[in-house]
């Protein structure tokens, strides 16, 4: 009774965390729908071409398509990782977390532009597709800062999230930084893109090298 009288008085629950990760899981697998069906939309040619020399034709759909796939796995296994360290929420919480979800529901349409203007207008196509990843990269921030500043982990985990709260208040710097090289060179921005991949392809791995080097740093 009195757990329930403070939540009410706070607006903090401690029982809704399951119900927003499902939640958002099922967003996430929304957004990965959405890129299937612009895949399943090469399946009518404007013209009588064969089978295979159509899908050889449309290999910058399918390249789009592993890219945005890649980002949206990406972005759920760092959004289900910060998650899982969140024990309480409140209202302000479920709006910013809205918020990523959101710009993961509209990765399918910069992924499309990607797919379509990739050869005429390669550094434009890009530029979008990082925009995107911006705004998805400061939702992110402010997901894992809200969570730290309001308390909402537990105090026993407050240093390990520290370091994963860094992570994404300097990756908004690196993607505005891959955004700017998009319109320099196309190929050094992929590479940028694929290196921050593969380092958030383990969020808590690397977070965990962080914090050592923080500690390390202390002594």
């Amino acid at each position: 009774m009195f757990i329930y009288m403070e939540e009410e008085k706070t607006g903090i629950s401690t029982h809704e965390t399951s119900r927003i990760k499902s939640f958002s899981d099922g967003i996430f697998g929304f957004a990965i729908t959405l890129l299937v069906l612009e895949l399943i939309g090469i399946l009518h040619p404007e013209s009588d071409k064969e089978l295979l020399k159509s899908f050889l034709d449309q290999w910058r759909s399918f390249l789009a398509f592993t890219i945005g796939f890649i980002t949206i796995l990406v972005c759920w296994i760092n959004h289900h990782a910060a998650l899982e360290y969140i024990t309480k929420i409140d209202t302000k919480f479920m709006w910013i977390n809205g918020l990523l979800l959101f710009l993961v529901t509209l990765t399918p349409f910069p992924t499309a532009i990607l797919a379509r203007y990739l050869e005429s207008e390669s550094e434009m196509a890009l530029a979008i597709f990082g925009f995107n990843y911006i705004l998805i990269s400061i939702a992110a921030d402010r997901i894992c800062s809200y969570a730290y500043n309001h308390h909402l982990i537990e105090e026993d985990k407050r240093e390990f999230y520290y370091s994963y709260k860094q992570i994404y208040r300097y990756g908004m710097f690196y993607c505005l930084l891959a955004f700017l090289i998009c319109f320099v060179s196309v190929v050094a921005a992929l590479i940028l893109y694929a290196s921050m991949f593969i380092a958030l392809a383990a969020p808590k791995e690397f977070t965990a090298m962080i914090s050592k080097f923080r500690v390390a740093r202390k002594r």
